[in-house]
């Protein structure tokens, strides 16, 4: 078992596990233990009452958060001809082509986000071993296989989660930083969870969304009372 600081063990003895707390709360119990020395993230699991195994349900998609999201990202986006220089002036910060699939696979990781134009995803299927475990292989569901590099460079720059049910029905996605203000926080979690709703799959019955809970990078989770709009 890790061990935990005082203030980490003084904000857990403020919450309990069976209660739900309402938004603005649940927000400040997590954020209350984080250390001034780094901002952590504001991360959200969902769970939701849909079978991951079944196509339908197998929610996958993105949102941009309307307050950001706390994190520039080092964009890498697959193009050629004029769509790369269409990348670089939206701010990409690595362009290219074959060179990159080949660099990639010697073992280069250096970005966090991956853009691809579809004339150029046969190339980049090449890389679905090693960017697929780490959610970074383009997906047109989250508007990253796109001619529009353009919009998708400046999508992620302006705040765009991808979010993605895994194998328990739970999806996983940051709200921004703990330095943000609770206001900023509780919209970009309202922009969030009208993303997951607008989602539900004809096919999911009673309750869509079971649980919520939100925690800091290194912090507790606390759960959230939830009530559609």
């Amino acid at each position: 078992m890790p061990k935990h600081g005082k203030k980490y063990r003084a904000v857990a003895e403020k919450i309990d596990p069976n209660v739900k707390y309402e938004l603005r709360e649940a927000l400040s119990l997590a954020t209350s233990a984080t250390s001034p020395k780094f901002d952590e993230s504001v991360d959200i699991a969902v769970r939701l009452s849909v079978d991951p195994r079944k196509a339908d349900q197998n929610i996958r998609g993105s949102v941009v958060l309307p307050k950001g999201t706390g994190k520039k990202f080092r964009v890498l986006v697959f193009a050629k001809g004029e769509k790369e220089k269409e990348a670089r002036d939206a701010g990409a910060e690595t362009v290219g082509g074959d060179d990159l699939v080949k660099k990639i696979q010697e073992g280069w990781l250096e970005f966090d986000r991956v853009v691809a134009t579809p004339d150029m995803m046969s190339q980049v299927g090449k890389l679905g071993k090693t960017l697929g475990p780490r959610g970074l292989m383009p997906n047109p569901k989250t508007g990253t296989v796109t001619f529009d590099v353009k919009q998708a460079v400046e999508s992620i720059q302006a705040g765009k989660v991808d979010y993605r049910v895994d194998k328990a029905g739970i999806i996983h996605a940051s709200l921004g930083r703990a330095s943000f203000s609770a206001a900023a926080l509780e919209e970009n979690f309202h922009a969030l969870m009208k993303a997951l709703v607008k989602a539900k799959p004809a096919s999911s019955k009673g309750n869509y969304v079971k649980g919520i809970s939100v925690s800091t990078t290194m912090g507790v989770g606390v759960r959230v009372v939830y009530t559609p709009n």
